[in-house]
């Protein structure tokens, strides 16, 4: 078998990321064996590569990928060879072939295809755990999406409109707010966010800020909640949030902070497959799409994550080994 991955064997910028070959083995008891036939790109891998999240090196990158099930270990009942298959759990994605335990596997439909799934399911459940479990917003409220042209920002915007949630999108260019599915939609600094949200909200501000940007936009979502408004803060693309003040919340109108993760939303594998199931519903009810702006070779990810961490993607970008 050629089997080969992306590895990081210090932390630093994209150049770190090396290809190297490698032999997997058979699978052990309760493992499954894929041949991975996309790869997902998320920001998240951008993190453990330059060491903002700790990881043991040398490290197989990448959270997500898609392909078909090649062998599966004793006692596996639940997945056959030929499966299409999906994981979002763990590193380890950037590879043609991957060894994962069978509870951290989901089935993926017929409809859908590996490059769709490769394209959505971080994100999408990422989106999925935001608008149905994080907090449960009802029809009518309000809620802010920052990097709404983005990954995760594209597949949420919709995923709230469909709830019946007025959803205010704001991205960094007018070019890339004009395509996200949204009831108004704000470009600009931050700084300008807090007035132009209020003057949409008849003053109020919003039930809940969605930030996956961090520390750049912290100040300007807290100032765009409404009195007891909830700041769900999942990611940083910016950096690090600086550290929380109680008393900047407590002046902001008692407002609540949640720093939540999707690996403490589908710790279980009941919580996978249920995730699983809701996003693989919305994509085949067409509420959200696979938009696949960019396609790198799995061999040139260090190319993928510069255009990532520059800004300069839209959508999802897909590795392909």
């Amino acid at each position: 078998m050629h089997a080969w991955r992306m590895i990081a064997r210090r932390h630093g910028g994209p150049e770190v990321i090396e290809r190297e070959a490698f032999d997997p083995g058979p699978p052990g008891p309760g493992e499954v064996l894929i041949a991975q036939e996309a790869v997902g790109l998320n920001f998240i891998d951008t993190y453990y590569r330059s060491g903002l999240y700790p990881a043991d090196l040398p490290l197989t990158l990448g959270s997500e990928g898609a392909g078909h099930v090649v062998a599966v270990g004793e006692g596996v009942t639940d997945f056959s060879v030929g499966d299409k298959v999906g994981c979002v759990s763990g590193q380890g994605s950037y590879a043609s072939h991957r060894i994962v335990p069978a509870g951290q596997l989901v089935r993926i439909p017929d409809a859908i295809g590996c490059d769709e799934a490769a394209a959505m399911m971080l994100k999408g459940m990422t989106a999925c755990y935001l608008a149905e479990d994080s907090v449960a917003l009802e029809a009518g409220q309000v809620a802010l999406v920052h990097a709404a042209a983005g990954g995760v920002g594209s597949v949420l915007a919709p995923w709230l409109r469909d709830k019946g949630v007025v959803v205010i999108a704001h991205a960094g260019t007018a070019a890339k707010a004009a395509g996200v599915d949204a009831d108004h939609r704000l470009t600009g600094a931050f700084d300008a966010l807090p007035e132009q949200v209020r003057a949409l909200t008849g003053g109020r501000g919003v039930d809940v800020v969605y930030d996956g940007v961090g520390k750049d936009s912290w100040s300007a979502s807290l100032a765009c909640l409404k009195r007891r408004g909830l700041m769900v803060s999942f990611g940083n693309a910016s950096g690090a949030v600086p550290p929380v003040s109680l008393l900047e919340l407590s002046r902001g109108g008692s407002l609540y902070v949640t720093r939540p993760t999707l690996f403490d939303y589908i710790a279980t594998p009941s919580e996978l497959t249920h995730t699983a199931q809701r996003l693989f519903d919305h994509m085949q009810r067409g509420v959200v799409k696979a938009a696949i702006g960019q396609r790198f070779a799995l061999a040139d990810a260090a190319d993928a994550h510069r255009a990532l961490e520059s800004r300069a993607t839209t959508g999802s970008t897909i590795l392909l080994p």
